[in-house]
């Protein structure tokens, strides 16, 4: 079969080399799956670089989240059991992780509806309980990740402001349905989310940035109000002031959704058919 495999660190487009190889052989509780579909994740570029929170040996193939079939015909959707990740033609998956791919949604789509979709349920339902008629703050809101998030929060009855960076992303952002865009490189983000909530702030704020994006929301977040700490795209991991989340009556919850497979795999589930039926109905678009 054929593989993106990687022999050593670096940038993706850099490091991975399309090879001829031997399918992988399932080992105990695991499956082959064909590959129908894989999406690309930022998970995959830190895994090329060797930044990721997994490591796998040298060489490996990339590929967090794909739509596979199984060898009984099944349609589904799962997590590729590193090494032999989705950038081939067949992967391995954990057996019993496996979900049934949404038939409203195509191979591509149902790949994407995944782990971007999982970590915004789990972030805004699970750790903000995020509630109808809250102000929902979204950093990268036309990212893989954000994107999630932004339909997640309109779909949960949520006012969603999205932060971007340009123009282009800005119209992404307003199509996803966002009530407000604020686009950080021609307005300042705190003035900008302290007049659209008339000062009052967001009461959950969902940040797969870091860096200056959580500087932002430390100044922006609501009273009682919850930060969800999904990721460090920036590069940079804040040093929260915990005085000033004292102060100001505020929450900072961490999100690692990959812990959620292996601690309850059943809301996992459940998520899982909770996004069904949002895609269903069109609520949920990857």
């Amino acid at each position: 079969m054929q593989a993106w495999q990687v022999h050593e660190n670096g940038e993706p487009g850099e490091v991975m080399r399309l090879a001829d190889v031997a399918p992988p052989t399932p080992g105990e509780g695991q499956v082959l799956l064909r590959v129908r579909a894989a999406n690309i994740n930022f998970p995959d570029a830190l895994l090329c670089r060797g930044q990721y929170q997994v490591r796998p040996p040298l060489p490996f193939t990339p590929g967090v989240e794909i739509c596979g079939e199984t060898e009984d015909g099944r349609r589904v959707i799962a997590n590729p059991a590193l090494p032999h990740g989705g950038f081939a033609e067949y992967a391995l998956a954990d057996a019993r992780a496996l979900l049934p791919a949404p038939d409203s949604l195509d191979d591509a789509e149902a790949a994407a509806l995944h782990v971007g979709y999982q970590t915004g349920w789990f972030g805004l339902h699970r750790r903000a309980r995020l509630e109808a008629g809250e102000t929902l703050l979204v950093h990268a809101a036309a990212g893989g990740v954000g994107s999630a998030a932004v339909q997640l929060g309109k779909a949960a009855g949520a006012t969603v402001v999205g932060v971007v960076g340009g123009p282009e992303k800005a119209a992404v952002a307003r199509e996803l349905g966002c009530d407000v865009v604020v686009d950080r490189h021609a307005e300042d983000v705190v003035a900008a989310v302290k007049e659209a909530t008339g000062g009052r702030g967001a009461d959950v704020i969902y940040d797969p940035v870091g860096g200056q994006a959580y500087a932002q929301s430390a100044k922006v977040v609501a009273f009682e109000g919850r930060i969800v700490v999904v990721g460090f795209a920036s590069g940079t991991i804040p040093s929260p002031a915990l005085n000033h989340a004292l102060v100001k009556n505020y929450a900072i919850l961490g999100l690692h959704w990959g812990l959620y497979n292996t601690k309850d795999p059943g809301l996992v589930r459940h998520c899982h058919e909770q996004l069904t039926e949002l895609a269903a109905r069109g609520a949920v678009k990857p």
